[in-house]
């Protein structure tokens, strides 16, 4: 019987992209056996580590588009963990076509989050922040309300707590397609490529190149348009968050940013879950497309200001 070989150690690499210092990857189990990928990166000043910040990447995002991201919170004295989702990045994936955006239920994204803080426990010093971006935005929340994990501080870049898309109202057509077996065929069909002047998520060249240039690098971190499942399967997580009980155990600071031309998630839901929660602060940052972390140095300021800002109301 021929042993698996294992999986990649090393990252993907281009020029212009460095690793936070320090950074290594490391493998961990998910739900059925999946292999899954994180990034886990020590505090310049491992002595006296400020905390770990935990990234949480959004759709079709992997780890090597958070290195800027890493390199930045290690400046402010944390180690970072920054996760390859299941089914995503170089995470095993869950269909036979890999390039489809699937999933079964958010409950496998957010085992996998539980997991794999559980599996590098001892290599993270606290407290901990959650950063989350996009569909991460979601998985955290639901993480963190559901107890799964359990953060001192938690801040949102543009979280998909809302779809704004023209499948809000066709909860009848994804359930038809999910109970007729086609939960992996894709909801959307894959279209030409994205150019800079047709995309809707960034302002800055750069950041929006450098995806393309890692997935140039390695192709398998490659993920397309999302299947009738991942659909179904957050509908039923964002319905959860308009539930009067669900968000009741989030007590913690919380520092939500909305871009104000977001194309992607809906905006609204941010001001009526902010609302909800008893410390938190919203900001809506004005010219910023829906990847606020991958905009221009200006917007990119506005983020982390505001991140200062939670860091000082938790006390870190």
């Amino acid at each position: 019987m021929d042993t698996p070989l294992p999986p990649d150690t090393e990252f993907v690499l281009v020029p212009g992209n460095p690793p936070p210092k320090g950074a290594e990857i490391v493998w961990f189990k998910g739900t059925g056996g999946r292999n899954l990928r994180a990034c886990i990166a020590p505090a310049l000043a491992p002595d006296k580590p400020r905390g770990t910040v935990i990234v949480c990447p959004g759709r079709t995002e992997f780890i090597e588009k958070y290195f800027e991201v890493g390199r930045e919170l290690q400046t402010m004295g944390f180690a970072v963990v920054i996760l390859d989702w299941p089914g995503q990045g170089l995470s095993d994936r869950l269909l036979d076509d890999s390039k489809k955006g699937h999933i079964d239920r958010f409950e496998t994204f957010m085992g996998a989050l539980a997991n794999g803080l559980e599996a590098l426990d001892d290599r993270l010093p606290r407290p901990y922040v959650s950063l989350a971006h996009s569909m991460g935005g979601a998985i955290a929340l639901a993480a963190i309300a559901d107890g799964l994990v359990k953060v001192d501080a938690a801040a949102f870049s543009a979280p998909m707590w809302g779809i704004k898309s023209k499948f809000l109202g066709m909860r009848y057509l994804v359930w038809a397609m999910r109970a007729t077996g086609r939960s992996g065929d894709y909801a959307v069909q894959p279209g030409p490529p994205e150019t800079f002047e047709t995309n809707i998520v960034t302002h800055d060249k750069k950041h929006w190149q450098l995806q393309r240039d890692l997935v140039d690098a390695r192709p398998d971190l490659e993920l397309g348009p999302v299947t009738w499942g991942w659909l179904g399967a957050s509908l039923d997580i964002l319905a959860g968050f308009t539930k009067a009980k669900t968000l009741s155990t989030v007590t913690i600071p919380v520092f939500v940013a909305s871009a104000a031309e977001e194309q992607l998630v809906d905006n609204a839901t941010h001001t009526s879950i902010c609302k909800r929660l008893p410390d938190c602060e919203h900001v809506t940052i004005e010219g910023a497309m829906h990847e606020i972390l991958m905009e221009t140095d200006d917007k990119r300021a506005e983020f982390w200001e505001g991140f200062q800002r939670l860091l000082k109301r938790a006390d870190i």
